[in-house]
């Protein structure tokens, strides 16, 4: 089997950094990495939360409910673009600040990334529509009518989708580029993909509708997306994987996206009908065994051969 080593790419590009250092600091650096990848989503929902309480004093609203903004294509995209943009920039101050090393550095590499990202964006719409689709064949899912029409749904779907690359991409950027290269390099791969992946779908605790199979999923996606970043040696391609996976769930087959009611301007709309433990209930596909599978068979062909000799084959 191909199984990814400390040596594989992303983690050599981890290893650019140009600061040494003290026995005790490197000691507790790891620590401080992963408070601060813990903390970083925090951070910007307070800057999104700036923006959010303008509007609503300047609208004459009594309450901070963001349900009319969030009702719209345009408003969501908006936040998704206000809540995880920054993400890139507290990124960046951490590497400028103690590695010394540049951005790109996180697994961003220019060379073919228009080729790994449409792979990506292409494999992430195919596992989320092999999910939905099983859920389909055992009549666990009803197409319902949208209520819009055809090319509504489309140009709000595709306004939608700018917000889920920002979104994608920048925790990916977070837990994969970040996280696990620091973790990884100092204790191991198993450690360092355990534990990015582990803080990712801790990431969504409070989500809605969570349940225990649900964080089992986001666990799973993570350790899917980890080893994927890890085989191609960069993070392109599970950007795409990661943000078509969500703009699919919500806005071409109208479900919930982690417990998030965010089904606006749908291109199909459907509906549950079947057990939640398979197709995720109120949480969306994330939270039925559907995924699981799926997540599964896409972690097991990760780790099949691809020809040649060496472990850290690179995809393509």
């Amino acid at each position: 089997m191909s199984i990814p080593t400390q040596n594989n790419h992303l983690f050599e590009l981890a290893r650019l950094s140009q600061r040494r250092f003290s026995p005790r600091f490197d000691k507790i650096y790891p620590a401080l990495a992963l408070v601060y990848a813990l903390v970083a989503p925090l951070v910007t929902s307070a800057i999104v939360s700036i923006p959010l309480a303008v509007y609503f004093i300047l609208s004459g609203n009594g309450q901070l409910d963001a349900t009319n903004i969030l009702s719209t294509s345009p408003g969501f995209t908006i936040l998704l673009l206000l809540g995880f943009g920054p993400i890139f920039i507290l990124i960046w101050a951490w590497l400028w600040s103690f590695e010394r090393r540049p951005f790109w550095t996180i697994g961003m590499e220019r060379k073919g990334w228009l080729g790994k990202y449409l792979r990506g964006a292409l494999l992430g719409i195919v596992m989320i529509a092999a999910a939905v689709g099983l859920s389909v064949a055992f009549g666990f899912v009803a197409l319902e009518g949208s209520g819009i029409a055809m090319g509504v749904a489309i140009t709000g779907s595709m306004i939608l989708l700018v917000g889920w690359i920002v979104q994608g991409a920048a925790e990916e950027a977070l837990f994969r580029g970040f996280l696990l290269p620091i973790l990884g390099t100092r204790y191991g791969l198993v450690v360092g993909v355990l534990t990015s992946s582990a803080l990712f779908a801790l990431l969504h605790i409070f989500n809605a509708n969570l349940s225990l199979l649900a964080v089992l999923n986001l666990m799973l996606f993570g350790m899917f997306a980890a080893f994927y970043a890890l085989k191609e040696g960069g993070l392109w391609g599970v950007f795409a994987v990661h943000s078509l996976w969500n703009w699919a769930q919500g806005n071409l087959f109208g479900m919930e996206v982690s417990g998030l009611p965010v089904q606006l301007d749908a291109i199909f709309k459907l509906k549950e009908t079947g057990p939640d433990w398979f197709t995720g209930g109120a949480f969306g596909p994330e939270g039925g065994i559907a995924v699981t599978l799926v997540l599964l068979v896409g972690i097991i062909a990760l780790w099949l051969p691809r020809g040649g000799k060496g472990e850290d084959r690179k995809l393509g």
